[in-house]
C-alpha cells in the first residue's frame, strides 16, 4: 500500500469521529502536552488505534490525537510527535501532518524544545521561529512524488508565514511575554550537540537546534498548509562553564515556560479566520 493509500485509509477512519470541521492543527512538542487542558475535547484516539500511524515512544510525549475546541474554533491536537531518531523513516514522520491536510487542516501551530545557540537566547526563552535550516536532516520527499499531495519541487522561501509571525509578536506584546524570533537548525539526534556542533550550527546561520520540525514543516508546506512554530530554549549550547545536558532537564524547562506558551498558542488559535 503507498502512502496515499495509507493516508486515505487513516482519514477516512478518523472523519468518523469529527463533529465540527476543524481548520487548525496543533503538534505539542517536549514537554508541552498540558496544552491540552485549554482543549474542550470531543474525542481522544491514541495513536495504536489509528491506522498506519506510528507509535510515539518518547518520555514527554503522550501519544495520542485530540478532536476539540478553544472556546469556538474546532482544532486537531497532537499530543505527542514523531522523530526520525526513534526509527522512523521521514516520510513515516511526515506522515500525521499529511493525515491533518487529508481532514481539512490548513493552518498548523508546531511547538517544540529546542537548544540555544545565539548567545543572546536564555533558558526559558520563547524563540518564534522565521526560519529553518533542514540540511542535517533527511527530507521527507524524497523518493517518488505524488502530485496529489504537493509538487515534486515546493517552493520553500516562506515556510513559516510572516502573517502568522506578525499575529503571534502582537499577541506577546498585548500579554507582556517576551519572544524572540531565530532560525531553527534541525539535526536528526538523539545525541545533544558536540561544544564544536553547536558553534558550527552557529556559524552556518542557526540561532536554535532541535530534533523535530523541520520535516514536519516540510511536508506541510508540500501540501499547501500555511505554519507557524516556537520553540522554548530548554538549553544553551555555547557557554564558557563545563555543562552536561540531559533529556529530563530539558522536559523541566519546557513544563516552566509552558504557561507563556499556552496563553500565546490559545490567543493565536482564536486570531485565526
Amino acid at each position: 500500500m503507498d502512502t496515499y493509500a495509507k493516508l486515505t485509509e487513516a482519514s477516512a477512519f478518523l472523519k468518523l469521529f469529527i463533529k465540527n470541521k476543524p481548520k487548525i492543527g496543533v503538534v505539542l512538542g517536549s514537554g508541552l502536552g498540558n496544552f491540552v487542558q485549554e482543549i474542550s475535547v470531543e474525542k481522544e484516539i491514541e495513536y495504536d488505534d489509528i491506522p498506519h500511524f506510528p507509535t510515539s515512544t518518547v518520555e514527554g510525549h503522550h501519544g495520542k490525537l485530540i478532536f476539540g475546541s478553544i472556546e469556538t474554533k474546532p482544532i486537531i491536537a497532537m499530543a505527542g510527535r514523531f522523530h526520525f531518531y526513534e526509527g522512523y523513516s521521514a516520510d513515516e514522520v511526515a506522515f500525521p501532518i499529511r493525515v491533518m491536510k487529508f481532514l481539512g487542516i490548513g493552518t498548523l501551530l508546531i511547538s517544540n524544545a529546542a537548544g540555544g545557540v545565539d548567545p543572546d537566547l536564555r533558558i526559558g526563552d520563547l524563540m518564534i521561529i522565521t526560519d529553518h535550516i533542514a540540511f542535517a536532516t533527511v527530507n521527507p520527499l524524497l523518493g517518488k512524488n505524488n502530485e496529489k499531495l504537493g509538487p515534486r519541487f515546493p517552493d520553500m522561501s516562506e515556510p513559516y508565514k510572516k502573517y502568522l509571525i506578525t499575529k503571534a509578536k502582537e499577541i506577546a506584546k498585548e500579554l507582556t511575554i517576551d519572544v524572540k524570533e531565530g532560525v531553527y537548525f534541525g539535526v536528526t539526534g538523539p545525541t545533544f550537540e558536540t561544544r564544536a556542533e553547536y558553534k558550527m550550527i552557529h556559524l552556518l546561520g542557526g540561532d536554535a537546534v532541535g530534533m523535530s520540525t523541520v520535516q514536519e514543516v516540510i511536508a506541510a508546506s508540500h501540501c499547501g498548509m500555511d505554519v507557524f512554530a516556537m520553540s522554548v530554549i530548554t538549553d544553551v549550547g555555547i557557554r564558557d562553564e563545563e555543562n552536561t545536558i540531559t533529556h529530563k532537564e530539558v522536559l523541566l524547562e519546557a513544563k516552566s515556560a509552558e504557561p507563556k506558551f499556552t496563553s500565546i498558542f490559545r490567543q493565536l488559535i482564536l486570531s485565526i479566520d
